[in-house]
């Protein structure tokens, strides 16, 4: 019985609980109990508040029995990467600098899933200050991949992509400034939904750069995404950057056909680094959107050295701009792969950040009338090369390790420069780890993503596929 309820995605866990198959005690129980037994293993659970939990899925239960109408998420019990504030949660980013802080404010998108009645189980570990798409943590210790401990797990929502795919937490949310949803959700194999910059407020969530964050879900299916996109998604007067456009309902556009829709497969730079055995899991996720009825498109993408060298100013910037007192006064407290990754934005000038900032909407409409022309999205990999293993990308030279992680974000650090939303589906094996494809669209096409990686989902069972603990 726990492990079929362990196996529930979000969307089944609510719709349970709704049909009154289950309670929310059952499920945070079952899964409070997963984090405390496999948690530690996988080192992937930075703080569990299990008697608040335990208390509001009785309080769900109470008010389900009562009758009358319940939000979407109702009883639903996730727990959520560690940078995301609740007021007088302690959390610390994955670092020792903030290891006592206690913030005075609620992250608007853990208030939207209270109002939907989610159940905050607590925190998950993660990257020191979510500056490592591996998912290292020379503090805390790394996160473990499930399916084989060795290996990274992603980074830097490391410890949310673990918790998905090892059916610790049925979901949960992360965040991407550079691939840190879509990197664990690769490596672990879930779902995972970068949205359009604007579309989720990043109020009351620790930030890196505040012109790439992106609040996002790891989740165990493209339905799963919606339901949360729609939760979350959304203006907020607390975070003045969220854009105003109105949120569809995206679970109700996932109708399974795709018939018509044109996919486009560019080539040139997302062909750098990229492995024969994921070249193949791309091509197989290509016919199988050719025999869903969609068409694919052969195309080639602008400047990529361009659109990256201006991401990395801004990101280095605005990141070194946030940890420049903290860099200054206690560089001994950062990790040296970290402080590395910081160093080069003190190197910019002022002219080199503003012509980089204000050169993103240019290159945004190059970008998509090159790579994406007449198509609905684009469909590149997530990540070129195979899983790698926490001794490649932590020992050795850092020249080395370095280029390692360049190969591990080279598809998708554009994508958060240019603000495009991308969404990262499982499609394979490689090496006996999670291969994935992800689909990037035109500015607030969510929808349209989730709406064909619904349909892909529907065809494969690659999505379902859960480690061996």
């Amino acid at each position: 019985m726990a492990d079929q309820l362990a196996n529930l995605g979000l969307c089944e866990a609510a719709d349970a609980i709704a049909r009154q198959e289950v309670s929310s005690e059952q499920l945070t129980r079952m899964a409070l109990d997963r984090l405390q037994q496999w948690g530690p293993e996988l080192n992937c659970v930075a703080s569990l508040q299990s008697d608040a939990a335990m208390a509001s899925a009785r309080r769900a239960d109470v008010e389900r029995a009562k009758g009358g109408a319940l939000g979407v998420l109702h009883g639903v019990p996730m727990a959520h990467k560690e940078l995301f504030y609740r007021r007088g949660r302690k959390t610390n980013d994955g670092s020792i600098i903030t290891r006592d802080f206690i913030p005075s404010v609620t992250a608007t998108a853990l208030t939207r899933l209270d109002e939907a009645g989610a159940i905050d189980m607590g925190l998950l570990h993660m990257a020191e200050f979510a500056m490592s798409p591996t998912g290292f943590n020379a503090h805390y210790g790394h996160v473990r991949n499930p399916w084989n401990t060795d290996y990274c797990p992603g980074g830097s929502s490391s410890g949310s992509g673990a918790a998905v795919a090892a059916m610790l937490t049925c979901a949960s949310l992360g965040t991407d400034t550079g691939g840190s949803i879509r990197h664990p959700s690769a490596m672990c194999g879930v779902t995972g939904l970068k949205p359009t910059w604007s579309r989720v407020s990043g109020y009351g969530v620790m930030p890196l750069s505040r012109s790439l964050d992106c609040v996002g879900p790891l989740a165990r299916s493209a339905r799963d995404c919606a339901r949360l996109l729609k939760v979350i998604a959304g203006f907020d007067s607390l975070d003045s950057t969220t854009s105003q456009q109105a949120v569809p309902d995206y679970e109700a556009m996932l109708d399974g056909h795709v018939k018509g829709l044109k996919i486009a497969v560019p080539g040139g730079y997302y062909l750098e680094h990229l492995d024969a055995g994921v070249a193949d899991c791309i091509a197989e996720a290509c016919r199988v959107f050719e025999d869903l009825g969609a068409s694919i498109i052969r195309t080639e993408p602008p400047d990529m050295a361009l659109i990256n060298r201006m991401m990395s100013i801004v990101l280095t910037v605005e990141a070194a701009s946030l940890h420049k007192d903290w860099i200054r006064e206690r560089p001994q407290d950062y990790a040296e792969q970290v402080l590395a990754r910081f160093k080069p934005g003190f190197d910019f000038s002022g002219i080199d950040y503003y012509e980089a900032i204000t050169a993103k909407n240019v290159l945004a409409l190059q970008w998509v009338n090159m790579s994406m022309a007449d198509a609905d999205c684009a469909l590149l990999p997530t990540i070129p090369v195979p899983v790698p293993s926490i001794a490649e990308t932590t020992k050795g030279d850092w020249s080395e390790i370095a280029k390692k992680i360049s190969a591990i974000t080279h598809c998708n650090r554009g994508i958060n420069f240019l603000g495009l939303p991308s969404l990262s589906v499982p499609s394979g094996f490689v090496n006996a780890l999670p291969v994935a494809f992800q689909l990037v669209g035109r500015e607030f096409d969510e929808g349209k993503l989730l709406k064909m990686a619904d349909a892909f989902q529907r065809q494969t069972t690659w999505h379902q596929k859960r480690p061996a603990l």
